[in-house]
């Protein structure tokens, strides 16, 4: 197909097609003429990738240029891909803080691996304080409700990545982590709105 063609299909415009192809982010076409280059359903698919990073997760450019390097060269294992894949999603905490109090306390509570080096620790930090800040609960049960319940949605994401070889597992854990979690969060909001309708005033 024509760039016309991929852009229409896409829903990309054909001026920003050009500008992934100039970052690397979208390969080449293969060249047909001097004025011309074929596109396929490859191109198409990595198009979509980058508009659901970039438009309905609302990462910046940078950061889904990062993912996508981690889906071309997804390193040695999984575990390790996944927490590069993190620290290129939000939000985003500076790399500067070693000290993670609130969020080991929470992880030892939780039976969860601590891992100072790790994105989610330090996102975790911020997320208590600012739980603090603002007067809400943050204690050890309050936190074991969302815990437990993320420890199962974790296990039922995880579940199928023994059934794949290294690379599709660490692209499924990279964009799973990305893409499913706008997925999670309309779904909480979802619940909480069905609950609140469906209530039974007293």
């Amino acid at each position: 197909m024509k760039i016309s063609e991929l852009a229409e299909r896409s829903g990309v415009p054909v001026a920003t097609v050009k500008y992934y192809i100039r970052e690397g982010m979208l390969p080449r076409g293969v060249v047909s003429s001097a004025t011309r280059a074929e596109y396929d359903d490859d191109h198409l698919a990595r198009l979509k990738l980058i508009a659901a990073l970039a438009d309905v997760r609302g990462l910046p450019l940078a950061r889904v240029r990062d993912i996508l390097a981690l889906v071309d060269d997804p390193g040695p294992d999984a575990l390790t891909t996944l927490g590069r894949a993190v620290s290129a999603l939000p939000p985003y905490v500076g790399a500067d803080r070693v000290d993670h109090p609130r969020a080991r306390a929470a992880i030892d509570d939780l039976g969860l691996t601590y891992d100072g080096d790790f994105t989610a620790v330090a996102q975790l930090e911020e997320a208590l304080g600012a739980l603090e800040d603002a007067g809400l609960a943050a204690d050890p049960q309050t936190l074991r409700r969302y815990g437990d319940a993320m420890r199962t949605v974790a296990a039922e994401e995880i579940a199928p990545m023994s059934a794949m070889s290294l690379d599709e597992a660490v692209s499924y854990a990279v964009l799973g982590t990305a893409l499913y979690e706008p997925v999670m969060l309309a779904l909480r909001r979802l619940a909480h709105h069905h609950l609140l309708a469906t209530r039974t005033e007293p």
